[in-house]
Order: structure tokens, then sequence, then C-alpha cells
């Protein structure tokens, strides 16, 4: 499964759609405006909230929380103690699942692996679209809304961390 994002999709406040490879429009990422911290909501095609995506308050390191349905999904932190500046961990709430993200995360050239099988490659290389990256989801029984906002926190993060 290959989902279009434009790069725009960090925007505070700005809401943009993120397509299928046939350009068919399946969510929509919800920019939060005037909160105290970054938010945004991904919903599908019809408007319904898959996930809400929120800065985490009150953490040590930058951290991003993953909600669904107002339960703790994953969390989403830079990896310590890692030789790698764009490396992340993404800690699932079911306690014991944590996802690696690690690549090139300002080119938008990066890996999503649990236990070292790939569940999702971000790249921009193969696309002839301007500020737009591909997340293609290579696992069947993978959660495409989760992955994608796994892609969302990193890059956010990234941003983030860059900047300040």
């Amino acid at each position: 499964m290959r989902f279009l994002v434009r790069d725009r999709i960090l925007g505070i406040g700005d809401d943009y759609w993120i397509e299928d490879d046939r350009g068919n429009r399946v969510f929509l990422v919800d920019g939060k405006a005037m909160r105290l911290r970054d938010t945004f909501e991904l919903k599908d095609a019809r408007g319904r909230v898959l996930v809400d995506i929120r800065q985490k308050m009150f953490s040590l390191r930058d951290a991003m929380v993953i909600e669904r349905g107002g339960e703790p999904l994953a969390t989403v932190r830079r990896k310590r103690l890692s030789l790698l500046r764009n490396h992340y961990r993404v800690s699932l709430a079911d306690g014991g699942t944590e996802l690696d993200v690690s690549g090139r995360i300002l080119d938008r050239e990066f890996a999503v692996e649990h236990d070292g099988e790939l569940l999702a490659a971000v790249s921009r290389r193969l696309l002839s679209l301007r500020d737009t990256y591909a997340v293609d989801v290579v696992r069947e029984d993978a959660d495409p809304a989760l992955l994608i906002a796994v892609a969302v926190c990193v890059i956010h993060l990234a941003e983030k961390e860059r900047e300040g």
C-alpha cells in the first residue's frame, strides 16, 4: 500500500489530504491551530478521527503521543544513546512492542521496523511530485493509520529539533 503525503502536512492549523497510489483521498491530516501544544488528527475520507497525535507535555525529551479513541496507542521519541541522530523509538501502549525508525528523517528517507522486519518505508526518491513523499506500508497486516502517524511524528520532531 502506497500513500502520498505532501510535505506541507506539518503546518499546524492546516489540513492536508493523503492519497493512495491511484490518487484517491484516503486520509486527512487536520492540524489544530490555537493549541498550547502541537496537535493533529488523522481522519478517514468520511471525516472520522482514526488517531489523534499530540505533543507530550511535561517530558524531559520531546515526544509525541498517538491516541485512538482517547486511549494511548504509542509514544514517539528520539532514541537515546544512539550513534545515529535520526533514530527514533516508538513504544506501543501494549507495553512490550517497540518500533524502530531510522534513516535520513529530514530528507524523507527512512524506515519503520519491528524486530528488524520492515513495516513501512518512507521515501521521496522515486516521486516526480514536488514536496511529496511516499509511505509504503509493506506488511498486509500493518496498521496504515498508525504508520502514517509515526511518520508525521518523527518528521515533526526532527524539524523541531533542527529549528531548536
